[in-house]
């Protein structure tokens, strides 16, 4: 995948924040790749385990506003620890409550699934809250995930995606390199 992808993206469930459990920062560390590790925590409280995931090889670390404990501050410790930091978006989250956020994060992930389980069909209700993160700031790493295939793709990038996330869509292609060139 390292010749046709750009970065790899890391589901972490807690089955607490989400109903589902996955894998830890031992995982992570074993991911051999010279890609980008854009690890998205969906965990209720992650404060505990920055530094494992930063340790384990992650560039960017991302949490969520409705995660327990303090968001300020634990984007500010992501980015000691020397990863960018990043905030996401549940489908039922307005671009409000991560306003204040904006100005300590390098990117800002949009669900456009409610996360948890793969294989979801894309919630075009994302596409406005990335209409106006694009807007209202030009420079920032917007990404996007859930439901990604050539057609919702282009509906991302169209409305300023800078970074689509397709697990489902390339994982259950025949050709994955394909798949992956049809996102482009």
């Amino acid at each position: 995948m390292e010749n046709f992808c750009e970065w790899i993206h890391v589901d972490v469930m807690d089955n607490h924040f989400v109903p589902n459990l996955t894998i830890g920062a031992p995982v992570v560390k074993n991911i051999e790749t010279k890609l980008f590790k854009d690890v998205h925590l969906m965990i209720a409280n992650p404060e505990n385990l920055l530094e494992d995931f930063a340790k384990a090889g992650s560039d960017a670390i991302t949490i969520h506003p409705e995660i327990e404990g303090d968001v300020d501050g634990m984007l500010e410790k992501i980015r000691a620890l020397g990863c960018q930091a990043g905030i996401s978006l549940k489908p039922a989250t307005p671009l409000s409550a991560i306003e204040k956020f904006l100005p300590k994060v390098d990117l800002v992930l949009v669900m456009s699934v409610e996360p948890g389980f793969g294989g979801q069909k894309f919630m075009e209700s994302a596409l406005p809250k990335i209409q106006e993160l694009r807007e209202k700031n030009p420079n920032l790493e917007i990404s996007v995930d859930g439901g990604i295939d050539a057609e919702t793709a282009k509906l991302a990038r169209e409305a300023g995606a800078s970074v689509l996330v397709a697990g489902s869509y390339v994982f259950g292609a025949e050709d994955r390199e394909g798949a992956i060139g049809s996102l482009r």
